[in-house]
């Protein structure tokens, strides 16, 4: 299933999601398998899901079901049964494989209002041209440096913007990022710290961050949709 976080939503931690999609699943009489053992959960499984705050079009999850449904009707009973914001987009019958090992990048819109779009172009051609950009972030293990650049396999500035034209006037830079997927992941923030180490780019407000798509990464730098595969099913006999 592809699920989107929009709006006010975005705030959603990825556990408040988590109860909130067993509400519905309970609320659309959806027939959820369940795990075997003494605390039994339903078999649910999320993959690579955005950092809170995050907008994203392309979340993913994968559930286990007792009984055949149709995917239309279950994709618009359990969006009927969340909150508006967090939106199913599709659901399909999942063929062989893992979804997980169909995600190994993403893309991103980082939208950084009160940015001049000649600056944010600077700061970008800075760090494509690093070899490496080191740029800390607190994890569960403390204080952890990394580099931000080798993940990274596109990095540019939009050169029109599709966000509605602010009241002020104020301009907005937008940067489209493709991230590939690697441990410890890079995420658009850490992005937004290394464009700091390299060329000292401070928005002054607080950017806004949207995931676009994740999928395979092709050789092109295209990234394939992880449900693409499952959308047309192939002929018996083939």
């Amino acid at each position: 299933m592809r699920y989107a976080k929009r709006g006010p939503l975005r705030f959603t931690s990825h556990r408040d999601f988590a109860r909130a999609f067993e509400r519905a699943l309970r609320r659309a009489a959806v027939p959820i398998a369940f795990s075997q053992g003494f605390t039994p959960h339903p078999k649910i499984s999320y993959a690579s899901a955005a950092p809170t705050g995050v907008g994203s079009e392309a979340e993913y999850l994968e559930i286990g079901l007792q009984a055949e449904v149709d995917p239309d009707e279950l994709r618009v009973a359990l969006d009927a049964a969340l909150s508006p914001g967090l939106d199913v987009l599709e659901a399909v019958v999942a063929g062989e494989g893992s979804l997980a090992d169909r995600i190994d990048a993403s893309s991103w819109r980082i939208e950084l209002p009160q940015v001049e779009p000649a600056t944010a172009r600077q700061a970008v051609e800075a760090f494509l041209a690093a070899e490496e950009v080191l740029v800390e972030r607190m994890t569960k293990q403390g204080l952890r440096s990394f580099d931000a650049r080798s993940a990274v396999i596109r990095l540019s500035l939009q050169e029109q913007s599709d966000v509605p034209s602010e009241a002020d006037g104020a301009p907005c830079a937008i940067i489209g990022l493709v991230v590939r997927q690697v441990t410890p992941a890079v995420r658009p923030d850490d992005v937004l710290s290394g464009l700091r180490v390299v060329a000292g780019l401070e928005p002054p407000v607080p950017s806004r961050v949207t995931r676009l798509a994740q999928g395979t990464l092709t050789t092109a730098g295209d990234i394939v949709d992880p449900l693409e595969a499952d959308r047309t099913p192939l002929p018996s006999g083939i």
